[in-house]
């Protein structure tokens, strides 16, 4: 093995290195996605690429980068080429994919000897102790190829050569259920890619401190890039199901206005088009009340706990309770609302009680990103203001609260984006009919009368349908609508959600911009 240099040489026998590194990462990212796709359906097993079915694609890459690590990981070994690898490998990547060998070794047993799972345990975690042990002492070079390797070419052998197939089933022996190769060979795949990637990724800044470095971008960028096609391919799919009974009926044109029946009409008999214009109003409704009640309070009780009261056991108190109260299942703020709202708004369901539980369920994130936002403020700004002869109040509002709301506002986006699609809360507190002919009138409900509390509103006080009682009353219990009707009322929910985190983005933009004028 070289000794470190801090840098590498440019012969072309260098560029070879380069490229064959490079040609690892790439290749373990085209079967990264194609993974998720085949996971999500969108390629099949029947999918042929460069003549090749899906599977043997995926086997043949493994082996190309399977033999690509242990070439350059032997080559950097042997002196080569001039790289920067360390003496060991050490003990934190070994302990990583001394993980990877508990889950495979683990695996490997039980599919080849059909142990129970406490067999498939044990030799687990004699593999991994084995593998961190040994990976761990490894020279780098070696450590962060030769196992990553060996697994692509296990795998890639298992794909090309049809013991792994697209009719390949696994019935464990100590569970009563069957994984079939559409769902597993996407899996590994995936996870492997990530491992191939990061090795591969290693390797092309010539190890050391720099390969480690890009190796964990890497990493952390595909996760990312992960995370967020999972979320398109959701949204996708929505839209693909929902909208051709959102635009069921609509026009558009000339003289013709736009017209959307799905979302200006209510479910009447005899009517061509069903829509959900109560529900609609509903959420809305639901929202607003939720965030009128909860935001002030919860920025009234951040500044109380942050800019006065001292900071000791009773501040500690309220913060784990905060905390707690986030975590607390929605089903639970149900029933303290069905248990303790309900029988005081006229013992019936009502618009109110679900606005106040939803509050109740919003106030906690409230107060705890108001807290952190107001904690974030610098204390120059604090004392600068105090030096000027201003009074805290006046300081707190006037410099800690306009530099905190970018950080209120995005709290308040989060919270609504839970509560807007809380369904539980809603089905106990507020829940009516669940196909309403027309939306409730709350703003044209109000009445003032001689007694209190003086301002009256039956709109409040009467149940009420919303998107997401809709939404399970026609996907989970099967009654009211069709199938379509559902999967519609689920794209108008995600929009509804989305425009109230696009309104909540606009606001934060505009605090930060009065922020820096």
């Amino acid at each position: 093995m070289s000794e470190q240099t801090a840098t590498r040489t440019a012969a072309p026998a260098v560029d070879l290195f380069d490229r064959v590194a490079l040609g690892v990462v790439g290749l373990s990212i085209v079967t990264f996605l194609l993974g998720w796709t085949t996971l999500f359906e969108r390629t099949g097993t029947d999918t042929a690429v460069a003549g090749l079915s899906l599977f043997t694609m995926f086997g043949a890459v493994f082996l190309l980068a399977g033999l690509g690590l242990i070439a350059s990981g032997i080559a950097s070994y042997v002196g080569a080429f001039e790289t920067t690898a360390d003496r060991y490998t050490g003990i934190g990547t070994g302990f990583g994919i001394g993980v990877v060998g508990f889950a495979a070794g683990g695996l490997a047993t039980t599919i080849l000897f059909e142990v129970g799972a406490t067999g498939s345990a044990l030799a687990g975690i004699v593999v991994a102790l084995v593998v961190t042990a040994g990976v761990a002492v490894l020279p780098e070079d070696l450590g962060t190829t030769l196992p990553v390797g060996l697994l692509g070419l296990v795998w890639g052998g298992l794909l090309v050569s049809g013991v792994v197939d697209a009719g390949w089933f696994w019935n464990p022996p100590s569970l009563d259920a069957t994984f079939h190769a559409p769902i597993v060979v996407p899996l590994v795949t995936i996870a492997l890619s990530l491992l191939v990637a990061w090795s591969g990724a290693i390797v092309a800044a010539g190890f050391g401190s720099q390969g480690r470095q890009n190796g964990a971008y890497l990493l952390i960028g595909l996760n990312a890039f992960g995370m967020i096609a999972v979320l398109l391919l959701l949204i996708l799919f929505v839209v693909r199901k929902g909208l051709p009974k959102l635009l069921e009926g609509a026009q558009f044109g000339p003289g013709l206005g736009i017209s959307v029946p799905f979302l200006t009409n209510g479910v009447m008999l005899g009517q061509q088009y069903n829509g959900i214009f109560p529900a609609i109003v509903g959420t809305v409704w639901l929202v607003i009340g939720a965030v009128v009640l909860a935001v002030p309070m919860g920025i009234g009780a951040a500044v109380f706990l942050t800019e006065y009261a001292e900071q000791g056991r009773f501040t500690a108190v309220i913060e784990t309770a905060t905390n707690a109260l986030w975590s607390t299942p929605s089903i639970v703020y149900g029933l303290f609302g069905y248990a303790f709202l309900v029988p005081r708004f006229g013992n019936s369901n009502s618009l109110l009680a679900g606005m106040f539980v939803l509050g109740f369920m919003l106030l906690p994130l409230v107060v705890i990103t108001s807290r952190e936002s107001i904690k974030s403020v610098p204390d120059e700004y604090r004392d600068a203001s105090a030096a000027l002869g201003v009074d805290q109040w006046q300081t707190i509002r006037s410099v800690v609260l306009p530099a905190a709301m970018p950080g209120v506002v995005t709290g308040v986006i989060l919270g609504v984006g839970r509560i807007a699609g809380e369904t539980a809360p809603i089905l106990l507190v507020t829940s009516g009919q669940p196909f309403p002919a027309r939306a409730p009138s709350v703003l044209g409900s109000f009445r003032f009368v001689a007694t209190p509390p003086f301002v009256q509103n039956e709109a409040l006080l009467q149940a009420s349908s919303a998107l997401p009682y809709q939404l399970y009353a026609v996907i989970t219990a099967g009654v009211g609508q069709e199938e379509a009707f559902g999967w519609g009322t689920a794209l108008v929910l995600l929009m509804v959600v989305l425009g109230f985190y696009a309104i909540g983005i606009a606001s934060r933009i505009y605090f930060r911009r009065k922020l820096h004028q």
